[in-house]
């Protein structure tokens, strides 16, 4: 069969990653050491230093020559002369196969093995407890002062939402340089010059349930670019964070949450307080969804407007099969360890709680 010795090296690298993966599991501080404070900066490095410069996001010709390679490789497969069926099948499975461990010995090796490593929390040394009924009202009442200082601070802000020319023109070396600032604080490195860049079409993540998307095989942070105004400083800081090592969505949502907070620009430190306060907002809502209604149309018209508007831009992109993708995602993550799944999104709640206790504000 065509190329058998290659395609059972690839399969072999591909599974051997995977086993690497789950031997280290149980291994976080040889992770932490090895792979995401000596050998991922390597990788970091090489990404931005040379291909940083690259106008548009590396997804869109990856991608295409991702399409070309695939379509010329089953062309010639399918040229190809063999004994019989079963050999033809055989030979299409392990190209199959290939291909996929190929897909899969990138990722873990390009950054997927940042999943096993210590948790941020561990090293910032704060304890994680769910939070009371009465600790998340207090939450909520602390964050609702916060954006109602913050709006007031932004030039021009009126009742009316904010709107896109109120952000900084170059937010993002702005973020950036908050994420950088926040991590080497802590002690992480922070080579390279990660980039986060807006993808089209508008709502190509809003309709799988996302916002962004940070791409392990081009080294990229990618926002959604039909998000809300309000909502792209935030998830770029997101994405950002995913692009300096760290895996966890929970992780990933309280540092884009500190690095926007602490930014001297109001847009932005009002972006990242009212994004907590909305996931704050929505676990609230659960347990008293009278009391929400009330406590919501209580907050400044301006406020409220900025919630209508982020909701009314959510819904002009609705889900496609919002189910499937759940299913889908929920897995991937408790693949990768993270055994709460998609609840992994909502951790920012008590690594927020938990730190702004050590702080004590």
């Amino acid at each position: 069969m065509h190329k058998l010795k290659t395609k059972l090296i690839w399969i072999a690298l591909g599974l051997g990653a995977v086993a690497l993966r789950a031997l280290f599991s149980g291994y976080p501080e040889v992770v932490e050491q090895y792979y995401s404070q000596a050998f991922f900066p390597v990788i970091r490095w090489s990404i931005d230093y040379l291909l940083a410069w690259f106008p548009v996001p590396l997804v869109y010709p990856f991608l295409l020559l991702l399409f070309l390679l695939t379509i010329r490789q089953v062309r010639l497969w399918w040229k190809r002369t063999y004994a019989n069926f079963w050999y033809k099948s055989l030979d299409a499975a392990l190209g199959i196969g290939a291909s996929l461990s190929g897909v899969v010995f990138f990722f873990l090796f390009m950054w997927g093995f940042n999943y096993g490593r210590i948790p941020l929390e561990n090293q910032l040394g704060l304890e994680l407890t769910p939070l009371s009924l009465k600790e998340l009202k207090a939450e909520l009442n602390h964050e609702t002062a916060q954006i109602k200082r913050l709006r007031n601070l932004i030039p021009g802000a009126t009742t009316e939402p904010i709107s896109n020319n109120m952000l900084p023109a170059s937010m993002e070396s702005l973020l950036r340089g908050e994420v950088e600032q926040l991590l080497d604080s802590h002690g992480y490195p922070t080579v390279g010059r990660v980039r986060g860049m807006y993808v089209y079409p508008k709502g190509i993540f809003l309709r799988f349930s996302s916002s962004g998307l940070y791409f392990p095989w081009t080294g990229e942070g990618h926002v959604d670019a039909g998000l809300h105004s309000l909502q792209k400083p935030f998830v770029m800081a997101h994405e950002l964070s995913h692009g300096y090592g760290f895996g966890d969505e929970g992780t990933c949502n309280f540092l884009a949450f500190l690095s926007c907070i602490q930014s001297k620009d109001p847009v932005i430190a009002y972006s990242g307080h009212l994004n907590y306060w909305r996931t704050l907002a929505a676990n609230y809502r659960y347990y008293e969804p009278e009391k929400y209604r009330e406590f919501r149309e209580s907050l400044p018209l301006g406020i409220q407007s900025d919630l209508d508007a982020i909701n009314e831009v959510l819904l002009r992109y609705p889900d496609f099969m919002p189910h499937l993708r759940y299913v889908a995602y929920d897995a991937y993550l408790k693949a990768q360890g993270i055994e709460e799944g998609m609840l992994n999104y909502d951790r920012v709640i008590m690594m927020a709680h938990a730190w702004r206790l050590s702080q004590r504000i």
